[in-house]
């Protein structure tokens, strides 16, 4: 920061009665984090937008020019600060990863709440309900999406297509019955595990038999989570529970 602190900015973006640009914003807001004067430039109204896109050639703002350099928008001025570059195609797996993280802290403290304690055969059981429950809110927002992609490597979908749509419902209603626990949760557990165990079969065969390039449907249709172990660990984690639950229920009788 050091190195560009006091140079200066020109920053051209939309600022109108009906519309204050967010990108506009997070532009200028990195330009002071990195030591930036801003000269801030507003946009009122379309005429004058239009009148800027023209005159430099440009399809969009904000725009922002530094040392008489135009570096573009937002993400080129992300990019020129950070090195980030944004690929919409590049496989990753962070979304699962933070579902599984925030069904972790929920879980630990919803143990904490309850029982006082946070490290319980209790908090993993509610650990795996909420993460259930968390990737089956991701599927069902765009249902369609996530039943075609779906379609790509689970073997009883390409069988039945109608299994596309109902997975997601069967893990969020498995899910939301172990969060209960009891009997509600012994309801949920053969759900759990029927899915799981397809899920798991189907992966793994896609995976480590077919050797396929996939992605995943595990967090929607729109995704860039390559199928992989972490994409077989959620059904593998839906057959643990399919199985432990009523388990549990027998040892203790």
């Amino acid at each position: 920061m050091s190195q560009i602190a006091g140079k200066k900015a020109i920053l051209y973006r939309m600022v109108m009665d009906d519309h204050l640009c967010p990108f506009g914003l997070k532009s200028r807001w990195l330009l002071r984090r990195k030591g930036f004067e801003v000269e801030d430039h507003h946009l009122e109204t379309r005429e004058q937008t239009d009148a800027f896109q023209r005159e430099h050639n440009v399809d969009t703002t904000p725009q922002t020019f530094i040392d008489g350099e135009r570096v573009g928008g937002y993400e080129e001025l992300r990019e020129r600060f950070t090195n980030y570059c944004k690929d919409s195609a590049k496989k990753t797996y962070t979304p699962v990863l933070v579902i599984f993280g925030i069904s972790a802290l929920m879980a630990l403290m919803v143990a904490w709440g309850t029982i006082g304690n946070l490290l319980t055969i209790r908090t993993v059981e509610l650990f795996a309900a909420f993460a259930m429950t968390l990737l089956a809110v991701q599927k069902l927002q765009d249902i369609e999406s996530f039943s075609t992609m779906f379609l790509n490597y689970d073997l009883l979908a390409q069988k039945q297509v109608s299994y596309g749509y109902i997975y997601p419902v069967g893990e969020a209603a498995a899910g939301v019955l172990m969060i209960a626990g009891g009997v509600l949760g012994l309801i949920g557990a053969p759900i759990a595990l029927f899915i799981g165990t397809v899920g798991a079969i189907s992966v793994f065969k896609a995976v480590y038999i077919d050797k396929r390039d996939l992605k995943c449907a595990c967090v929607g249709g729109n995704s860039n989570v390559p199928l992989g172990f972490i994409s077989l660990s959620e059904n593998l984690v839906m057959m643990a529970m399919g199985l432990w639950m009523p388990a549990k229920a027998l040892l203790l009788g």
